[in-house]
Parts: structure tokens; sequence; C-alpha cells
């Protein structure tokens, strides 16, 4: 299965929940893409001990996974990408809707 999230929101424990559901599904053998959008893109600002969204998107990243940022969103908050999450356009997060077999937002 070709699984699409899509994270639109800086709450911790949300976007820890939505990168463990992707991480999950890696290890299921399902192809897993993420677009981070709006708040979303602040994923790293929200990483605290108990929901370490850094590991778990390193963790997706090393096991296939893909993390893309809005580059909108980035540059609005005077945010660069990374080699873990690189700018990207909702032209991107078109083609994640497109070509996936099931879409889940945060």
């Amino acid at each position: 299965m070709k699984l699409g999230i899509v994270i639109s929101t800086d709450e911790a424990e949300a976007v820890w929940n939505a990168l463990r559901l992707a991480n999950l599904a890696l290890s299921m053998k399902d192809d897993v893409a993420v677009f981070l959008v709006g708040r979303g893109v602040d994923y790293e600002k929200t990483s605290e001990p108990q929901f370490d969204n850094v590991a778990e998107t390193q963790k997706l990243v090393e096991s296939g996974g893909r993390l893309m940022a809005c580059g909108t969103c980035l540059k609005s908050r005077g945010m660069q990408g990374s080699n873990i999450c690189p700018v990207s356009s909702l032209g991107e997060l078109y083609r994640l809707v497109r070509d996936s077999d099931k879409v889940i937002s945060f």
C-alpha cells in the first residue's frame, strides 16, 4: 500500500503519533510519504523527551520513507529544509495525494 500522511499541526503528541504510524507502516513494507504543511513544518521545535519527533523522523528516513516540507510554509517562518526534510511544494503534495492509496492528515 502507498500511504500518504499530511501533518499540519505543531502539537507534539499528534506529530509523534503520525510519525509512529508512518514508521509502523514502513515496517509492514508499505511505501510511506509524509508531507509537512503549515504549523507541521515546526515538528523539530515541538520535539520533547516524551514525544521525540526528531528521532521518529530520522527513523522514517532511514527506513526508506519520504519526508517533505512545504517551501512556502518554511519560508514564512524563516526556516530552511534539511537533508532529512527537504523543501518541497504544493505540487509534490498534490502528487502524494494523487498517487497514495490512503491519505491521513494530522
